[in-house]
């Protein structure tokens, strides 16, 4: 997941942009709010699993608490 921030005119808040890239290697790019932004980073930055649903543009955060099966690294 990347962010980039688009400066606005003198006195302008700018916009915020996120881009979501798949393991196939698709870009998935939409703008969210600061709030927003500020909520996605903070769930990226946090040991969360973060998977990308583009059919519905949903992002899902997964072992926000506890662990779901499907999220461990499978052993050697």
């Amino acid at each position: 997941m990347n962010a980039n921030w688009v400066a606005g005119g003198d006195g302008e808040d700018g916009s915020f942009h996120i881009m979501v890239v798949t393991e196939d290697g698709e870009k998935h790019v939409m703008s969210p709010s600061p709030a927003s932004t500020a909520a996605l980073v903070a769930l990226a930055r946090a040991d969360t699993v973060l998977v990308w649903d583009p059919a519905d543009r949903t992002l899902i955060a997964a072992n926000i608490v506890g662990r779901m099966a499907w999220t461990n690294t499978p052993s050697s």
